[in-house]
């Protein structure tokens, strides 16, 4: 407003009367023309098409925007200022020009951003259900993993009643804490070592009622303090090699389990005897595939879980990077 106003003043020599109504009036219809070209794109449902419908916007408020200016002048400034009115039709087409060059920047800018807008609000739901996903395939693997061990459990409670209704108490009691343990970690994302130690601690507690003395289990621990690691993650890898372990076997089974640090990786090595002729039938397999797939869903890499096997030990590796933040299971 204030270069129309010198510029009338100063380089066309009109009065200040003049010079200050028309840049009132040029002012007033340029923020109505940007105002409706703003509110037209934004009631406009959709992005499709929307370049075309905007540039034909941009073009028709120019033009009535032109037509409302050109009306308003001539009644409110022109009346008696012949000069003034020879000026005012001769910028007509420079007005309407400069009025249409402005309403097609404002018109594409404001396009632009609706597409914008649009695509982000799409990526962020396709982002949310993406997440939603992960989050119950998460679920959904975590809660498959309690009923192998349940199911064992219970049938080693249902036999030992009949022969031995102490040991089944006693292991209705620790199966009892073990279970209640289970629930009160639902909600973790990691947990430190020490606790997952203590949780397959308490898990080794029951399988000592079922197998007695014939399972011993050595821990070895060298790792640092803060290390930490999803929870449900040990206990089927040392369930699979109590099962792997102890079939076909009546004497002591010894089964290894080492925990180290490496730089900012938390390796888990479990190592169970191994005889290829004697060997329990073949199960669903979904407990390592169900730990597999946790990992990628949690860290998005296939190379944190690995298996190696000889004449005589089966060993099972888990890696737990510490500087990748886990998403929520």
């Amino acid at each position: 407003m204030a270069i129309h106003l010198y510029l009338l003043h100063n380089v066309f020599y009109f009065n200040w009367t003049i010079s200050i109504n028309e840049s009132i009036c040029s002012s007033v219809v340029l923020c109505l023309s940007v105002w409706s070209i703003l509110l037209l794109i934004r009631v406009y449902p959709t992005t499709a098409a929307i370049y075309p419908y905007a540039l034909i916007i941009a073009l028709l408020v120019a033009g009535l925007s032109t037509m409302a200016e050109w009306e308003t002048l001539k009644l409110w400034v022109v009346k008696d200022n012949a000069d003034y009115k020879v000026w005012l039709s001769r910028t007509f087409p420079v007005r309407f020009l400069f009025i249409l060059i402005l309403s097609n920047w404002v018109a594409t800018n404001s396009a632009l951003r609706k597409i914008i807008n649009s695509i982000n609000s799409r990526f962020q739901q396709q982002t949310d259900a993406s997440v939603l996903l992960k989050e119950a395939e998460l679920f959904k693997l975590r809660q498959q993993l309690q009923p192998h061990f349940l199911y064992n459990s219970l049938n080693s409670i249902s036999a030992l009643i009949m022969i031995s209704p102490d040991k089944a108490q006693e292991m209705i009691g620790k199966l009892s804490d073990f279970l209640r343990s289970s629930v009160q970690r639902e909600s973790e994302d990691t947990l430190p070592v020490s606790e997952e130690l203590a949780y397959i601690r308490s898990y080794l507690a029951i399988e000592s009622v079922r197998f007695g003395d014939r399972l011993q289990v050595q821990i070895e621990k060298s790792c640092n303090d803060d290390a930490t690691l999803p929870p449900f993650l040990l206990q089927p890898i040392l369930e699979n090699a109590i099962k792997f372990g102890l079939y076909g076997k009546t004497g002591i089974v010894a089964i290894d389990i080492k925990i180290e640090s490496s730089g900012q990786m938390l390796t888990i090595t479990i190592t169970n005897p191994y005889d290829a002729n004697t060997q329990p039938p073949k199960g669903t397999g979904f407990g390592l595939q169900g730990i597999q797939r946790r990992l990628y869903l949690i860290y998005a890499r296939t190379d944190l879980l690995e298996t190696k096997k000889d004449e005589d030990s089966f060993s099972t590796i888990l890696k737990i990077p510490q500087h990748v933040q886990s998403s929520s299971d």
